[in-house]
Protein backbone atom coordinates (compact mmCIF):
# COMPACT_ATOMS: atom_id res chain seq x y z
CA UNK A 1 0.00 0.00 0.00
CA UNK A 2 0.73 3.56 -0.87
CA UNK A 3 2.29 6.08 1.66
CA UNK A 4 -0.92 7.93 0.55
CA UNK A 5 -3.43 5.32 0.60
CA UNK A 6 -1.98 4.46 4.16
CA UNK A 7 -1.99 7.93 5.73
CA UNK A 8 -5.61 8.29 3.96
CA UNK A 9 -6.60 4.58 5.71
CA UNK A 10 -5.62 6.55 8.88
CA UNK A 11 -7.16 9.55 9.24
CA UNK A 12 -10.63 7.59 8.41
CA UNK A 13 -9.78 5.69 11.26
CA UNK A 14 -9.15 8.87 13.38
CA UNK A 15 -12.25 10.23 12.40
CA UNK A 16 -14.48 7.68 13.33
CA UNK A 17 -14.94 8.92 17.06
CA UNK A 18 -16.02 12.26 15.11
CA UNK A 19 -18.69 10.73 12.25
CA UNK A 20 -20.22 8.74 15.02
CA UNK A 21 -23.58 7.67 14.33
CA UNK A 22 -26.71 7.78 16.08
CA UNK A 23 -28.10 4.55 16.56
CA UNK A 24 -32.20 4.26 16.95
CA UNK A 25 -33.32 3.72 20.59
CA UNK A 26 -34.02 0.21 21.30
CA UNK A 27 -35.53 0.00 25.13
CA UNK A 28 -35.98 1.83 27.92
CA UNK A 29 -34.94 5.65 28.02
CA UNK A 30 -35.19 8.66 30.22
CA UNK A 31 -35.33 12.37 29.06
CA UNK A 32 -35.65 15.47 31.05
CA UNK A 33 -35.78 19.22 29.92
CA UNK A 34 -36.03 22.90 30.84
CA UNK A 35 -37.04 26.18 29.77
CA UNK A 36 -39.15 29.20 28.71
CA UNK A 37 -42.92 28.99 28.44
CA UNK A 38 -45.15 31.77 26.73
CA UNK A 39 -48.72 31.58 27.59
CA UNK A 40 -50.74 33.04 24.94
CA UNK A 41 -53.42 36.01 26.10
CA UNK A 42 -56.34 34.56 27.65
CA UNK A 43 -59.90 35.28 27.26
CA UNK A 44 -62.36 35.01 30.24
CA UNK A 45 -65.96 34.46 29.42
CA UNK A 46 -67.55 34.43 32.59
CA UNK A 47 -70.47 35.88 35.04
CA UNK A 48 -71.04 37.27 37.54
CA UNK A 49 -73.59 36.09 40.33
CA UNK A 50 -74.37 33.71 37.28
CA UNK A 51 -75.12 36.90 35.19
CA UNK A 52 -73.34 37.37 32.05
CA UNK A 53 -70.37 40.19 32.66
CA UNK A 54 -67.59 41.79 30.79
CA UNK A 55 -65.06 39.46 28.96
CA UNK A 56 -61.81 39.74 30.53
CA UNK A 57 -58.07 39.17 29.11
CA UNK A 58 -55.21 38.44 30.86
CA UNK A 59 -51.25 38.99 29.41
CA UNK A 60 -48.89 37.19 30.45
CA UNK A 61 -45.06 37.52 31.23
CA UNK A 62 -42.37 34.94 29.76
CA UNK A 63 -43.07 31.92 31.99
CA UNK A 64 -40.92 28.96 32.79
CA UNK A 65 -41.53 25.07 31.80
CA UNK A 66 -40.34 21.82 33.50
CA UNK A 67 -40.83 18.33 31.75
CA UNK A 68 -39.82 14.41 32.88
CA UNK A 69 -40.64 11.73 30.63
CA UNK A 70 -40.38 8.03 30.54
CA UNK A 71 -40.03 6.02 27.32
CA UNK A 72 -39.37 3.33 25.48
CA UNK A 73 -37.86 3.07 21.75
CA UNK A 74 -38.83 0.18 19.21
CA UNK A 75 -35.33 0.15 17.50
CA UNK A 76 -36.64 1.44 14.06
CA UNK A 77 -37.26 5.29 15.13
CA UNK A 78 -40.27 4.87 16.91
CA UNK A 79 -40.59 6.13 20.31
CA UNK A 80 -44.14 6.03 23.33
CA UNK A 81 -43.53 7.91 26.39
CA UNK A 82 -45.01 9.00 29.72
CA UNK A 83 -44.43 12.82 30.24
CA UNK A 84 -45.35 14.94 33.37
CA UNK A 85 -45.22 18.57 32.79
CA UNK A 86 -45.05 22.01 34.48
CA UNK A 87 -45.64 25.68 33.54
CA UNK A 88 -45.84 28.61 35.50
CA UNK A 89 -46.46 32.19 34.08
CA UNK A 90 -47.20 35.45 35.71
CA UNK A 91 -49.82 37.65 34.77
CA UNK A 92 -48.25 41.21 33.42
CA UNK A 93 -51.55 43.24 32.35
CA UNK A 94 -55.54 42.81 32.49
CA UNK A 95 -57.70 44.11 29.80
CA UNK A 96 -61.48 44.58 30.31
CA UNK A 97 -63.53 45.97 27.60
CA UNK A 98 -60.10 46.59 25.47
CA UNK A 99 -59.01 48.75 27.89
CA UNK A 100 -55.72 48.41 30.03
CA UNK A 101 -55.59 48.71 33.81
CA UNK A 102 -52.34 49.31 34.64
CA UNK A 103 -53.04 53.07 34.53
CA UNK A 104 -55.31 52.59 37.37
CA UNK A 105 -54.97 48.96 38.69
CA UNK A 106 -52.63 46.46 38.97
CA UNK A 107 -52.19 42.95 37.36
CA UNK A 108 -52.19 40.35 39.75
CA UNK A 109 -51.22 36.34 40.04
CA UNK A 110 -49.85 33.48 38.38
CA UNK A 111 -51.12 30.38 35.92
CA UNK A 112 -50.05 27.11 36.53
CA UNK A 113 -50.22 24.13 34.03
CA UNK A 114 -49.31 20.75 35.28
CA UNK A 115 -50.31 17.42 34.30
CA UNK A 116 -49.58 14.10 32.54
CA UNK A 117 -49.33 13.49 28.63
CA UNK A 118 -48.64 9.95 26.50
CA UNK A 119 -46.58 10.90 23.60
CA UNK A 120 -45.33 9.18 20.14
CA UNK A 121 -42.35 10.22 18.45
CA UNK A 122 -40.27 9.66 15.66
CA UNK A 123 -36.57 9.88 14.65
CA UNK A 124 -35.57 10.56 11.58
CA UNK A 125 -32.28 8.62 11.07
CA UNK A 126 -30.30 10.85 8.46
CA UNK A 127 -26.79 9.69 8.75
CA UNK A 128 -23.88 12.58 9.49
CA UNK A 129 -25.75 15.03 7.32
CA UNK A 130 -26.44 17.45 10.15
CA UNK A 131 -23.09 16.00 11.78
CA UNK A 132 -25.25 13.39 13.85
CA UNK A 133 -28.04 15.35 14.71
CA UNK A 134 -31.51 12.95 15.00
CA UNK A 135 -34.26 15.39 14.41
CA UNK A 136 -37.57 14.13 15.31
CA UNK A 137 -41.64 14.72 15.86
CA UNK A 138 -44.17 13.77 17.53
CA UNK A 139 -47.85 14.09 19.80
CA UNK A 140 -49.15 13.86 22.68
CA UNK A 141 -52.84 13.95 24.31
CA UNK A 142 -53.03 13.86 28.10
CA UNK A 143 -54.79 15.37 31.18
CA UNK A 144 -53.74 19.10 32.45
CA UNK A 145 -54.70 20.65 35.59
CA UNK A 146 -54.50 24.95 35.06
CA UNK A 147 -54.16 26.08 38.75
CA UNK A 148 -55.49 30.09 38.54
CA UNK A 149 -53.67 32.15 41.75
CA UNK A 150 -54.92 35.24 42.67
CA UNK A 151 -55.11 36.24 38.68
CA UNK A 152 -56.64 39.51 38.39
CA UNK A 153 -56.73 43.24 39.28
CA UNK A 154 -56.48 45.35 42.58
CA UNK A 155 -57.72 48.61 42.53
CA UNK A 156 -55.65 51.96 44.84
CA UNK A 157 -59.45 52.11 46.22
CA UNK A 158 -59.11 48.65 47.39
CA UNK A 159 -61.60 47.28 45.03
CA UNK A 160 -59.99 43.91 43.74
CA UNK A 161 -60.85 41.13 40.83
CA UNK A 162 -59.01 38.51 41.37
CA UNK A 163 -59.70 34.33 40.29
CA UNK A 164 -58.81 31.43 42.13
CA UNK A 165 -59.60 27.73 41.18
CA UNK A 166 -57.90 24.72 39.80
CA UNK A 167 -60.04 22.58 37.09
CA UNK A 168 -58.54 19.62 34.77
CA UNK A 169 -59.58 18.96 31.11
CA UNK A 170 -57.99 17.03 28.50
CA UNK A 171 -54.59 18.02 26.89
CA UNK A 172 -53.14 18.07 23.72
CA UNK A 173 -49.49 18.91 22.27
CA UNK A 174 -46.97 18.81 19.21
CA UNK A 175 -43.46 18.03 19.44
CA UNK A 176 -40.46 19.03 17.21
CA UNK A 177 -36.92 18.47 18.10
CA UNK A 178 -33.53 17.24 17.80
CA UNK A 179 -31.21 15.27 19.51
CA UNK A 180 -27.26 15.72 19.39
CA UNK A 181 -25.46 12.46 20.72
CA UNK A 182 -22.90 12.57 23.20
CA UNK A 183 -19.99 10.23 21.32
CA UNK A 184 -18.24 10.10 24.69
CA UNK A 185 -21.21 7.84 27.09
CA UNK A 186 -23.00 5.88 24.86
CA UNK A 187 -26.98 6.20 24.94
CA UNK A 188 -26.60 9.91 26.52
CA UNK A 189 -28.05 12.90 24.12
CA UNK A 190 -28.16 16.75 24.48
CA UNK A 191 -31.78 17.74 23.24
CA UNK A 192 -33.43 20.72 21.87
CA UNK A 193 -37.56 20.91 21.58
CA UNK A 194 -40.30 23.22 20.60
CA UNK A 195 -43.55 22.16 21.85
CA UNK A 196 -47.03 23.51 21.25
CA UNK A 197 -49.34 22.29 24.17
CA UNK A 198 -53.28 23.46 24.60
CA UNK A 199 -56.61 22.08 26.34
CA UNK A 200 -59.90 22.05 26.27
CA UNK A 201 -60.60 24.59 28.42
CA UNK A 202 -61.13 25.11 32.35
CA UNK A 203 -63.88 26.44 34.06
CA UNK A 204 -62.29 28.96 36.81
CA UNK A 205 -63.84 30.83 40.28
CA UNK A 206 -63.34 33.97 41.31
CA UNK A 207 -64.48 36.86 43.55
CA UNK A 208 -65.26 41.11 42.92
CA UNK A 209 -64.60 42.48 46.23
CA UNK A 210 -65.70 46.24 45.97
CA UNK A 211 -65.47 49.15 48.87
CA UNK A 212 -68.59 48.76 51.33
CA UNK A 213 -70.66 46.57 49.22
CA UNK A 214 -71.45 42.52 49.66
CA UNK A 215 -68.45 39.87 47.37
CA UNK A 216 -69.84 38.88 44.31
CA UNK A 217 -69.10 34.98 42.81
CA UNK A 218 -67.54 34.98 39.29
CA UNK A 219 -67.05 32.36 37.13
CA UNK A 220 -65.47 31.76 33.61
CA UNK A 221 -64.39 29.64 30.73
CA UNK A 222 -60.72 29.80 30.84
CA UNK A 223 -58.48 28.86 27.57
CA UNK A 224 -54.71 27.77 27.76
CA UNK A 225 -52.34 27.77 24.99
CA UNK A 226 -48.74 27.39 25.27
CA UNK A 227 -45.87 27.60 23.46
CA UNK A 228 -42.49 26.41 25.09
CA UNK A 229 -38.58 26.16 24.01
CA UNK A 230 -36.40 23.56 26.14
CA UNK A 231 -33.58 22.01 26.92
CA UNK A 232 -32.48 18.77 28.11
CA UNK A 233 -30.92 15.32 28.19
CA UNK A 234 -32.26 12.25 27.44
CA UNK A 235 -30.25 8.56 28.47
CA UNK A 236 -31.14 5.31 26.50
CA UNK A 237 -30.59 2.61 29.47
CA UNK A 238 -29.61 -0.21 26.79
CA UNK A 239 -27.81 1.88 24.04
CA UNK A 240 -24.80 0.23 22.27
CA UNK A 241 -21.83 2.44 21.02
CA UNK A 242 -22.41 5.02 18.28
CA UNK A 243 -21.71 3.06 14.85
CA UNK A 244 -19.12 4.59 13.03
CA UNK A 245 -20.11 6.04 9.56
CA UNK A 246 -19.12 3.73 6.89
CA UNK A 247 -15.91 5.00 5.44
CA UNK A 248 -15.48 4.88 1.72
CA UNK A 249 -13.41 1.56 0.53
CA UNK A 250 -10.25 2.55 -1.27
CA UNK A 251 -11.14 2.04 -5.23
CA UNK A 252 -10.06 -1.34 -6.14
CA UNK A 253 -7.25 -1.42 -9.05
CA UNK A 254 -9.79 -1.01 -12.79
CA UNK A 255 -8.38 -2.62 -15.73
CA UNK A 256 -8.97 -1.67 -19.31
CA UNK A 257 -7.58 -3.61 -22.44
CA UNK A 258 -6.44 -2.23 -25.65
CA UNK A 259 -6.58 -4.71 -28.39
CA UNK A 260 -3.92 -4.75 -31.66
CA UNK A 261 -3.74 -6.18 -35.38
CA UNK A 262 -1.27 -8.80 -36.01
CA UNK A 263 1.93 -8.01 -35.52
CA UNK A 264 1.06 -4.25 -35.24
CA UNK A 265 1.62 -1.56 -32.45
CA UNK A 266 -0.84 1.11 -34.32
CA UNK A 267 -3.92 2.47 -32.12
CA UNK A 268 -7.09 1.82 -33.66
CA UNK A 269 -9.74 4.74 -33.04
CA UNK A 270 -11.51 1.84 -30.65
CA UNK A 271 -8.14 2.01 -29.16
CA UNK A 272 -7.57 5.31 -28.43
CA UNK A 273 -11.93 5.35 -27.11
CA UNK A 274 -10.43 2.88 -24.31
CA UNK A 275 -6.96 4.95 -23.94
CA UNK A 276 -9.27 8.05 -22.92
CA UNK A 277 -11.93 6.36 -20.77
CA UNK A 278 -8.79 5.30 -18.49
CA UNK A 279 -7.29 8.79 -18.44
CA UNK A 280 -10.73 9.91 -17.71
CA UNK A 281 -10.95 7.24 -14.52
CA UNK A 282 -7.84 8.67 -13.24
CA UNK A 283 -8.76 10.22 -9.94
CA UNK A 284 -8.64 10.47 -6.52
CA UNK A 285 -6.38 7.28 -5.16
CA UNK A 286 -4.58 6.32 -8.21
CA UNK A 287 -1.41 6.62 -7.87
CA UNK A 288 0.03 4.03 -10.52
CA UNK A 289 -0.96 3.00 -14.03
CA UNK A 290 0.61 0.07 -14.89
CA UNK A 291 0.50 -0.22 -19.33
CA UNK A 292 1.09 -4.08 -19.85
CA UNK A 293 1.94 -5.06 -23.17
CA UNK A 294 1.46 -8.80 -24.83
CA UNK A 295 1.49 -11.12 -28.13
CA UNK A 296 -0.03 -13.91 -29.36
CA UNK A 297 1.64 -16.96 -29.90
CA UNK A 298 2.31 -16.62 -33.43
CA UNK A 299 6.12 -15.29 -34.47
CA UNK A 300 9.37 -15.82 -32.60
CA UNK A 301 9.65 -14.57 -28.86
CA UNK A 302 12.40 -12.78 -28.96
CA UNK A 303 10.04 -10.61 -31.44
CA UNK A 304 7.34 -10.59 -29.42
CA UNK A 305 8.60 -9.56 -26.42
CA UNK A 306 9.61 -6.83 -28.40
CA UNK A 307 6.29 -5.90 -29.76
CA UNK A 308 4.59 -6.10 -26.84
CA UNK A 309 6.79 -3.35 -25.29
CA UNK A 310 5.94 -1.13 -28.28
CA UNK A 311 2.52 -1.91 -27.84
CA UNK A 312 3.35 -0.59 -24.28
CA UNK A 313 4.72 2.68 -25.01
CA UNK A 314 2.26 3.58 -27.79
CA UNK A 315 -0.61 2.99 -24.87
CA UNK A 316 1.81 5.30 -22.47
CA UNK A 317 2.09 7.94 -25.16
CA UNK A 318 -1.23 8.03 -25.96
CA UNK A 319 -2.57 8.07 -21.96
CA UNK A 320 0.10 11.16 -21.85
CA UNK A 321 -1.59 13.36 -24.58
CA UNK A 322 -4.51 12.42 -22.20
CA UNK A 323 -3.26 14.22 -19.64
CA UNK A 324 -1.66 11.72 -17.34
CA UNK A 325 1.82 12.62 -15.84
CA UNK A 326 4.40 10.52 -17.60
CA UNK A 327 5.91 9.38 -13.93
CA UNK A 328 2.23 8.04 -13.03
CA UNK A 329 2.82 4.99 -15.76
CA UNK A 330 5.22 1.98 -15.57
CA UNK A 331 5.06 0.33 -18.86
CA UNK A 332 6.71 -3.60 -19.31
CA UNK A 333 6.49 -6.00 -21.89
CA UNK A 334 5.62 -9.83 -21.07
CA UNK A 335 5.60 -10.93 -25.10
CA UNK A 336 3.83 -14.25 -25.45
CA UNK A 337 3.58 -14.98 -21.73
CA UNK A 338 0.20 -14.63 -19.80
CA UNK A 339 -2.33 -15.40 -22.47
CA UNK A 340 -5.72 -14.21 -21.84
CA UNK A 341 -7.03 -16.90 -24.45
CA UNK A 342 -4.53 -20.64 -23.51
CA UNK A 343 -3.09 -21.44 -27.11
CA UNK A 344 -0.95 -23.62 -28.66
CA UNK A 345 2.38 -22.15 -30.38
CA UNK A 346 2.08 -20.56 -33.69
CA UNK A 347 -1.75 -19.57 -33.07
CA UNK A 348 -3.12 -16.03 -33.78
CA UNK A 349 -5.50 -15.35 -30.86
CA UNK A 350 -6.88 -11.70 -31.22
CA UNK A 351 -7.45 -11.53 -27.40
CA UNK A 352 -4.28 -12.19 -26.63
CA UNK A 353 -2.74 -9.57 -29.11
CA UNK A 354 -3.20 -6.71 -26.31
CA UNK A 355 -2.10 -4.23 -23.59
CA UNK A 356 -3.93 -3.98 -20.07
CA UNK A 357 -4.01 -0.28 -18.78
CA UNK A 358 -4.20 -1.11 -15.06
CA UNK A 359 -5.48 1.47 -12.70
CA UNK A 360 -4.00 1.31 -8.89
Amino acid sequence: MSLKKTLLAAAAVVALPVLAQAQPISGLYLGAGVGANWQQDTTLNGSVNNTAGTKIENEFDIGYVGVLSLGWGFGNGLRAEIEGSYRSNDVSDTRVGGASINNRASATGTAVSYGVMANVLYDFDIGATLGGIVPYIGGGIGYIWHDYQDVGASFPNGDKTVYNGNTGAFGYQAILGAALPIASVPGLALTAEYRFMGTTGHDINGTVNRTGQPQDRVNADVDNFNHSLLIGLRYAFNAAPARPVAVAPMAAARTFLVFFDWSKADLTDRARQIIGEAASSRGAGVTRIEVNGFTDRSGPADYNMQLSIRRANAVAAELVRRGVPRNEIVTRGFGEENNLVPTADGVREPQNRRVEIILK
